[in-house]
């Protein structure tokens, strides 16, 4: 897996989350966001060696339909989905090791 390094406008509906197959964490958050920003030395510590989990940060914000339809109120949020499934989330994680959490 490589990387994402910046939030990138939101492409995806909630249907197409949801046939996604595989392992996959949504990040939602803001590049100016300083919580995210704080966050992601933690991220890259564990997502960067997880090669059979997808990545992708989404910028959210007021009206963003993705980001409504999880209930995304503070940033970042992480969301772990498996198979379309959310399976756990995290929300504004301080440590690798709450972000570790997500996988059992």
């Amino acid at each position: 897996m490589s990387y994402v390094k910046t939030y990138e406008e939101e492409t995806l509906s909630r249907d197409a989350v949801a046939q996604r197959p595989g392992t996959w964490v949504l990040e939602f958050g803001a590049n100016w966001c300083g919580y995210c920003i704080a966050a992601q030395k933690d991220i890259e510590t564990v997502l960067s060696p997880m090669t059979e989990v997808h990545h992708e940060k989404i910028a959210d914000g007021p009206g963003r339909p993705l980001g409504r339809s999880y209930r995304v109120k503070l940033w970042p949020t992480l969301i772990l989905i498996r198979d379309g499934k959310e399976v756990d989330r995290v929300v504004r994680p301080t440590s690798a090791e709450q972000i570790r959490q997500l996988f059992p």
